[in-house]
């Protein structure tokens, strides 16, 4: 299944995207087999991703090694988005028991954040880890929508936010509630900016499609600086964000990158829908892509922030 797949490849719109690829690089296909795959993860020490694949209530991992792919967690509770914290563990959001958890290295699982105001919350979607152990998560509603990616419910928190959690302190905060459906996130390279998908659009036609930022101040305080890009094609899902600032992100196409003012430099042309992605590898220039039922990679001349 490895191997280069027809329709795909680097699309320039802006010359400021050719600096972030090599002209003879090709998108790979390393595996497909799933139903609606999310949430990679990249493990340095052990070159290896960790991805959901959420319908089929499974976490599957992939050996960058000898590229075997197998069953990380089964069941998952329709796991979706992942992480890696500052110590190198394992944090996942999980629709089914509508939480967000940690995976110690021995195995077990504490969970981070089940509730606000007393309340379970939605359906955790994606999460990141700030450089001071903060975990912040947005919490949209998909994983109670139907009993597809968890299992039908009503909503208890009375909203869709974006919150901060303290291991720390065990303190969830909401941080931003005035969202749609909050999606994926990711900070800005020194973590001033906190860039925050809406994909509102999913279920209804007006809703939103677009990246908002934020400011960050005191460590928790979000100042919102307006929308930063609108989805062209399709919805913006998880995105991760390089070493200069440019965003890399899902949309209906393939994967949209976007220049720090905001404009769409370029793409990289996919056959499938992409949910999600991650830079990885030893030097994190390698672009890992879920999409719909597939996992693809790709090398760029770009670095990754941090890891996960």
């Amino acid at each position: 299944m490895i191997g280069h797949v027809e329709g795909t490849g680097f699309e320039t719109l802006d010359p400021r995207f050719k600096a972030c690829f090599v002209g003879h690089e090709k998108v790979e296909r390393l595996w497909t087999g799933g139903r609606w795959l999310e949430g990679p993860a990249w493990f340095a020490p052990g070159r290896y991703l960790v991805f959901s694949d959420i319908p089929n209530n499974r976490m599957l991992r992939h050996d960058d090694t000898n590229g075997a792919i197998s069953v990380f967690r089964q069941p998952s509770n329709n796991a979706n988005g992942n992480t890696v914290d500052n110590q190198g563990r394992l944090v996942t959001c999980e629709h089914l028991a509508r939480r967000v958890t940690r995976t110690d290295f021995d195995g077990s699982i504490s969970v981070l954040a089940d509730s606000f105001d007393g309340r379970r919350l939605n359906s955790p979607n994606d999460v990141v880890v700030k450089s001071d152990g903060t975990v912040w998560f947005t919490d949209p509603p998909y994983g109670i929508l139907s009993d597809y990616e968890g299992d039908y419910a009503e909503q208890e928190v009375g909203g869709c936010h974006v919150y901060r959690h303290d291991p720390a302190t065990g303190e969830t905060i909401a941080v931003a509630t005035d969202f749609d459906k909050p999606n994926g996130l990711a900070f800005s390279p020194d973590e001033s900016l906190l860039y925050i998908a809406d994909t509102g659009g999913s279920h209804r036609d007006d809703g939103p499609r677009h990246i908002r930022r934020f400011a960050v101040h005191d460590g928790n305080r979000l100042e919102d600086r307006g929308v930063f890009a609108v989805c062209t094609q399709g919805l913006f899902d998880g995105f991760r964000i390089d070493r200069a600032g440019r965003i890399w992100t899902s949309a209906g196409d393939g994967v949209h990158c976007y220049d720090p003012d905001g404009t769409l430099i370029g793409k990289i042309r996919l056959p499938e829908l992409v949910s999600n992605l991650t830079f990885g590898g030893e030097k994190r220039n390698r672009l890992f892509i879920t999409a719909t039922t597939s996992l693809y990679a790709v090398h760029l001349t770009a670095n990754g922030v941090k890891l996960g």
